[in-house]
């Protein structure tokens, strides 16, 4: 059997079901993302080698055996600089409190430097049962794996510790079994066949703002966003879609069009192709830029993302 079909399991006939919410924290670029789709068997949270790429909590539901595991995508935790940053901790923290579990994960290259020893400590003064997972497990010798596990538990009391690659899969068949088995007996959430409560439009406005993350992620700040403005279902069974990027100022609107506007066509072919994939129709995807000045300070942008907007 393979890590994917260990995954995804079925419902076991007779058996009581489970059912609950598993937050998912670390520190920026840990691999949630990439974990989270893995765990879930599909794409529900966009990837990118960027730092700080999933600004709001994105939630991944998952089936295995008789359990439903809702996973929460959180921001990556990091030192804020910024309003949005300091919205986006903000998030993250709140939903590892209001989870049923935590899963905190460790990039076992970096180890416990910087945000991952931050986190330990604030880990301390949240009440809800932990389990630590080490992910890059195949870039990272076994006794330096022990080593750094050793040192984490020493911060925090977790109830296990997993070895994982969230992008080979290894590992996470285990963590499955675990969770299933771990969650409160309940019934379930969602729908069997629901693998994210993200709505349509705003997977699609994630899902172009990750190939803007691709194309232009050494030009391109953090000071762009993207939304769904506009979703047609058209008789011949396609769908129109029309979303705006923002940007702050006029130098950005030219880096995301691109010379000749080969940036812009490079994004919309390659978010067009993702988005008929997943919908499994046809999709006319139109692309707009708009200058839209200290958009991170607009709290509209704010509730668009999911995020609270922090004041001061």
């Amino acid at each position: 059997m393979t890590d994917n079909e260990n995954i995804q399991g079925a419902e076991t006939e007779g058996a009581a079901t489970r059912s609950g919410f598993v937050a998912l924290i670390g520190p920026t670029n840990a691999g949630k993302s990439t974990l989270l789709n893995r765990l879930v068997g599909a794409k529900v949270s966009i990837v990118s080698h960027k730092v700080q790429t999933t600004r709001a909590i994105v939630r991944g539901i998952a089936i295995h055996d008789n359990a439903q595991i809702v996973f929460m995508d959180t921001p990556g935790i990091f030192k804020p600089r910024r309003r949005l940053d300091r919205a986006m901790v903000t998030s993250a923290w709140g939903g590892a409190k209001d989870a049923d579990l935590i899963m905190l994960l460790i990039d076992s290259e970096r180890g416990l430097r910087g945000d991952a020893e931050a986190i330990l400590e604030g880990l301390k003064e949240v009440k809800q049962p932990k389990i630590l997972v080490l992910n890059k497990i195949d870039r990272v010798k076994h006794e330096d794996l022990l080593a750094l596990a050793a040192k984490a538990n020493e911060s925090v009391e977790f109830e296990q510790t997993f070895m994982v690659s969230a992008t080979g899969g290894s590992g996470c068949g285990d963590l499955m079994n675990f969770l299933a088995k771990r969650l409160p007996e309940g019934p379930w959430y969602y729908p069997e066949d629901q693998i994210s409560d993200l709505p349509m439009r705003q997977l699609a406005a994630e899902i172009t703002r990750e190939k803007l993350f691709l194309r232009l992620h050494q030009e391109l700040p953090y000071a762009s966003h993207v939304e769904t403005e506009k979703w047609e279902e058209r008789k011949d069974g396609s769908v129109r879609i029309e979303q705006v990027i923002y940007v702050e100022r006029d130098s950005q609107k030219k880096i995301a069009l691109g010379k000749n506007g080969d940036a812009i066509k490079a994004i919309s072919t390659a978010s067009r192709k993702e988005l008929s994939e997943i919908l499994e129709q046809p999709v006319h995807l139109f692309l707009f830029v708009k200058v839209r000045e200290n958009w991170g300070d607009d709290p509209a942008r704010f509730r668009e993302m999911g995020l609270e907007f922090p004041k001061g």
